[in-house]
């Protein structure tokens, strides 16, 4: 059961296309749209300001949104957002990657088709324009996407929309067996590798 808490009335929202890990936690004016995953650990704590995941975003394990109050913080559709990433009161553009353990900050505006690289930090009010490589502490634009790149961040988040479906149908809890079978299956095959592989 997804741990989910209402506060001074306001009720989360989650679209039933969408798949939300038990041990993620949505407080208040979290809303989770169409075709969503929520994984492991993640926290959408909507007490002060909205959040919003439209279709298709993936929210992976350990993530956290919050924002000032008042505010909206926003992951536009087909936004995929990496481990243990810190969204606070900004606006994440259509088909945008930001990396793991990255931090966007309030007001800051990252536009569609960017890829913010892993353990960037944005300053607040940074505004990114779309198509942008964005990398480092502070966070600055190292040049523009590739068509390449956009493909290659896209194949990741369909696997993540097709583990929505999967997770929906057969996660479950389960006993761990004692050693592994003989003949154990395989995860069954996705289209994503990483970035670098082949491309060496």
């Amino acid at each position: 059961m997804v741990k989910v808490y209402e506060i001074d009335g306001i009720v989360p929202v989650i679209d039933p296309s969408s798949f939300v890990h038990p041990d993620a936690i949505l407080i208040g004016d979290a809303i989770v749209g169409p075709n969503c995953y929520v994984g492991p650990g993640a926290v959408m704590r909507g007490d002060f300001g909205r959040l919003v995941l439209e279709t298709g975003v993936n929210i992976q394990d350990n993530c956290i949104l919050h924002g000032f109050p008042g505010t909206d913080t926003m992951v536009r559709e087909n936004g995929h957002i990496g481990h243990g990433a810190v969204l606070h009161g900004c606006q994440i553009g259509p088909n945008t990657l930001v990396g793991m353990n990255s931090v966007v900050n309030d007001d800051a505006v990252i536009g569609a088709e960017c890829i913010v690289a892993a353990m960037t930090f944005v300053r607040a009010g940074e505004k990114f324009p779309p198509r942008s490589l964005i990398a480092g502490i502070p966070a600055k634009i190292l040049r523009p996407v590739s068509d390449d790149e956009i493909e290659w961040k896209s194949s990741g988040t369909r696997d993540y929309q097709t583990l929505t479906k999967r997770s929906l149908e057969s996660l479950k809890p389960a006993t761990p067996l004692s050693a592994p079978e003989a003949d154990r299956p395989r995860m069954p095959s996705a289209t994503s590798q990483p970035f670098h592989v082949g491309r060496r």
